[in-house]
């Protein structure tokens, strides 16, 4: 049976007790409010429906989206891009709402939202992954079992087709000759080894000596994008490009970070005049050169550090002309 009480001159205050459910209290403008809110949770209640949402309906997503930054964010690998979509979700008009009156209309609305200032179709996939997993966390940690999480029910964006960009004949030396001339002393040998080991540019920006063996003509990489230490064999030719770096006091292969990497490639890329190629496309050359040489899937899979089979598929394309000389 609910109890109510008067709190100062403009506040009731509804109290519910019953058997074998938490203490409900809320308070309202209005008796009648109160009483009405009372009489809802009570018929629930009766009818075995009710569900303690715990602090959903008193919890705004921004306070929520403030706390996953704090407790949960500083925990990940891609901690500093992660801040940043917690920083464009905290701007948007969702962060406002109560946790329980966020609904599945109104994360549809951000995501149109979204598409129509022509964000790509990856970043608002990334903004509503991550919008789920902070629902997820109330819901398994933060005490707000019976919350719904209403970014299950939207349709994300259709993701692009995976690049398949090549280099064609004469490119790698033009690059390599550009980046000779470039003012980044880091530049050419950076091309050389993605062109033979596969490694992203964040793992190449982070190697440091004690983890390149060159007797045994491997690097051993402790941190890696999917979350796993693996070990990448070295050629000849990545070797020899290796033991011609001066030593660096710090540690480090490079003195460039890979922001830095992606950057100054595309500085040696209009300087070499090859048009619509990215950094990580050399990982895909490298890949794909792999399996030109007879490697099979599982050994390239151990090199490059791809997750899943599908991944790896998606960034190897065989040369049609060199398909064609294979069939005869």
């Amino acid at each position: 049976m609910a109890t109510y009480r008067k709190r100062g001159p403009y506040q009731w205050q509804a109290m519910i007790r019953k058997k074998g459910y938490p203490q409900q209290t809320k308070t309202f403008e209005t008796k009648e409010e109160a009483m009405a809110w009372a009489a809802g949770i009570e018929s629930k209640m009766y009818r075995g429906l009710w569900r303690d949402m715990g602090d959903a309906d008193k919890t705004t997503l921004h306070e929520c989206l403030e706390r996953y930054r704090t407790e949960v964010t500083p925990k990940k690998k891609g901690a500093p891009q992660e801040l940043s979509r917690l920083n464009v979700l905290q701007r948007s008009s969702l962060a406002e709402c109560f946790m329980i009156n966020v609904r599945s209309k109104d994360v549809a609305d951000y995501r149109n939202h979204r598409e129509a200032k022509g964000l790509a179709a990856n970043t608002i996939r990334n903004e509503l992954n991550l919008l789920s997993a902070i629902f997820e966390t109330c819901r398994k940690e933060w005490g707000m079992e019976a919350l719904l999480n209403p970014v299950k029910d939207v349709k994300r964006p259709t993701p692009p087709q995976g690049r398949d960009r090549r280099l064609a004949e004469g490119e790698e030396q033009k690059l390599l000759d550009a980046a000779g001339e470039n003012r980044s002393p880091w530049i050419r040998p950076i091309i050389i080894l993605a062109l033979e080991s596969a490694m992203r540019a964040g793992e190449i920006a982070g190697l440091n000596w004690k983890y390149v063996n060159i007797k045994k003509r491997q690097i051993f990489l402790p941190k890696t994008k999917n979350g796993e230490a693996r070990k990448v064999p070295l050629s000849s030719k990545a070797i020899s490009e290796l033991q011609s770096l001066p030593r660096r006091i710090d540690g480090h292969v490079f003195g460039i970070g890979s922001k830095s990497i992606s950057y100054t490639f595309q500085s040696v890329c209009k300087a070499a005049d090859v048009d619509g190629l990215r950094f990580h496309d050399l990982r895909h050359e490298a890949t794909s050169r792999m399996f030109e040489k007879g490697l099979d899937a599982s050994r390239v899979k151990a090199i490059t550090g791809h997750k899943t089979w599908a991944m790896l598929d998606r960034y190897t394309h065989h040369k049609i002309e060199d398909l064609a000389d294979l069939l005869g």
